[in-house]
């Protein structure tokens, strides 16, 4: 059967380094380092008293307080980016077909301040259970494309993808399937965390995930940087509207940008760690090119995974040097991550943002807080260090990997 043609139509951002998507990309482009000393919590006894929180973000704004209070901040994140999103796409919503309009949408963990604070409440309390009727709705991860479809009637596929840091990268790659084999004509994609917590400080801190760098929080996250110590926790969402090329045409619909194709793999090698020779990431870009019907030689730029551990940055150069070869040096290369830090679950939405914003404005956005060269990293890679780059950007990839050894990759082509 022949394919439909997928573009995008509508982004939303909710961002450490902006809380629209204007915000955001002004962000990006000027270098702005979303890493600042932990607000929600005591961080007293914590290991790593910092993260990419957002900024000037108030519930009240979005939502009255009763309806605040029935949501865990991931899901209001989702529900903001979306809307977001929904609006920038110029979709009517009273001449839709909405049976035809699905919601995918990416977390790696979902409600954890729910669940953290429901059960330090049962801890100090006598025994008994008393749990907020609205504990469960507000924690499970799948409640975000839910009230997503609820409020605006959609009764197409909705579900939520869950592979760790890939989550929103597999549900961007499944909406992209949906619309073409002709199940949907519009999909709203994208990814929603709020993990920074006492559980999810606590966690990633018991695993030395995290950068303990707290005299210079806002130079902690530095993808490919010799001194780089860890990745910094961030928080967010962004939000896509994925729909079919004629579908889109017909209403005159502005598009950013095609999907061209998506690709998955396993390391299949450890829980955390990734294949010291990056066989899985290897695999995942050679079959999301596949997928595409592009050659390496056609990509002008790569957003990677690019998370500021010391293993994981290495491994996923030499995949790419690999992959790309002679074509390598010649495509810019950077990591967002080292200015929203880590957002888990959402990572691959707001990177497939970045990597669309960046053919919209022919500028790929900086990697800042590079310092000190690592003589493990190629040095003939053009890794766009700490000034962004302007280019002609017609084709660009981006890269997200997951604990579990989760890789999904996705590359996007500028039209017209």
């Amino acid at each position: 059967m022949q394919l439909k043609r997928v573009v995008v139509t509508g982004m939303g951002a909710l961002t450490p380094i902006g809380n629209n998507l204007k915000a955001y990309w002004e962000g990006l482009k000027n270098g702005v380092s979303g890493s600042a000393p932990i607000t929600y919590f005591d961080t007293e006894k914590f290991k790593t008293k910092f993260a990419c929180e957002l900024k000037g973000y108030n519930p009240q704004d979005h939502f009255d307080r009763k309806e605040a209070r029935k949501l865990d901040r991931f899901a209001q994140y989702a529900l903001v980016s979306s809307d977001e999103a929904i609006a920038d796409s110029g979709i009517d919503l009273e001449q839709i077909d909405k049976f035809r309009v699905g919601v995918v949408w990416g977390a790696g963990i979902g409600g954890l301040e729910t669940f953290q604070n429901e059960v330090i409440g049962f801890a100090n309390g006598d025994g008994t259970p008393r749990f907020n009727p609205f504990f469960i709705p507000k924690m499970i991860a799948d409640i975000a494309p839910g009230n997503i479809s609820i409020k605006h009637g959609f009764m197409g596929p909705n579900y939520t993808t869950v592979s760790a840091c890939a989550s929103s990268a597999n549900a961007l790659i499944d909406a992209l399937n949906y619309i073409r084999l002709g199940h949907c004509d519009v999909i709203v994609t994208g990814g929603s965390e709020a993990a920074v917590t006492i559980a999810g400080m606590g966690g990633f801190n018991a695993m030395h995930a995290l950068s303990t760098r707290n005299e210079s929080p806002e130079t902690a996250s530095r993808p490919f940087d010799a001194t780089r110590d860890g990745f910094v926790l961030g928080e967010g969402a962004g939000a896509l509207i994925l729909e079919e090329y004629e579908h889109a045409k017909a209403r005159g619909a502005k598009i950013y940008a095609e999907v061209l194709g998506g690709g998955l793999s396993s390391d299949a090698h450890h829980m955390t760690a990734p294949h010291p020779e990056g066989i899985g990431v290897v695999r995942v870009m050679e079959n999301c090119l596949q997928n595409a019907g592009l050659k390496p030689e056609d990509v002008d730029a790569i957003n990677t995974h690019g998370t500021s551990t010391p293993l994981g940055d290495v491994a996923e150069l030499k995949a790419i040097s690999k992959v790309f070869g002679a074509h390598a040096p010649n495509i810019n290369i950077n990591s967002t991550k080292s200015m929203t830090g880590h957002l888990l679950g959402a990572a691959g939405a707001i990177e497939a943002i970045a990597s669309i914003l960046a053919m919209e404005h022919n500028t790929v956005p900086p990697t800042i807080n590079h310092s000190v060269v690592d003589e493990g990293i190629d040095a003939s890679l053009n890794l766009t260090l700490n000034k962004a780059q302007e280019r002609e950007v017609n084709v660009a990839m981006s890269n997200t990997f997951g604990f579990g050894g989760h890789n999904a990759c996705v590359l996007f082509k500028k039209i017209g």
